[in-house]
């Protein structure tokens, strides 16, 4: 895991008490994980002493990152040979998990307030 500043080690403890997970995932050991549920999302320290958003949001299949892919017609959530449908509920869930992440970074100010 990379150096944070005292800034950046604030605002991840503030996320843990939203509920969010600090986890590691391989092969992306120079991120921090942000797991909440069964969503993940990759941050990427910054210089400016902020912590940005990597990617895109993922079910997790298995525990392990995963892709969304159109197979047979359907949406599916992939991670090497598993795979899960991409229901509406689960699309639901990892969207509410985006915003509120989303959400939270951009106005840490929500996160004082709410701690």
């Amino acid at each position: 895991m990379p150096e944070l500043t005292p800034q950046q080690i604030a605002v991840m403890e503030r996320l843990r008490t939203q509920g969010f997970q600090l986890v590691q995932f391989a092969p992306h050991e120079r991120a921090i994980g942000v797991r909440k549920g069964n969503c993940a999302w990759l941050l990427q320290p910054t210089d400016a002493g902020s912590l940005q958003l990597v990617g895109e949001p993922s079910y997790l299949v298995d525990g392990n990152l995963s892709v969304r892919l159109q197979r047979e017609g359907k949406q599916w959530f992939v991670w090497k040979a598993k795979q899960v449908e991409a229901t509406p509920e689960r699309r639901a869930e990892l969207a509410t998990f985006a915003e509120e992440l989303k959400s939270l970074l951009v106005n840490p100010a929500k996160l004082t307030a709410m701690s």
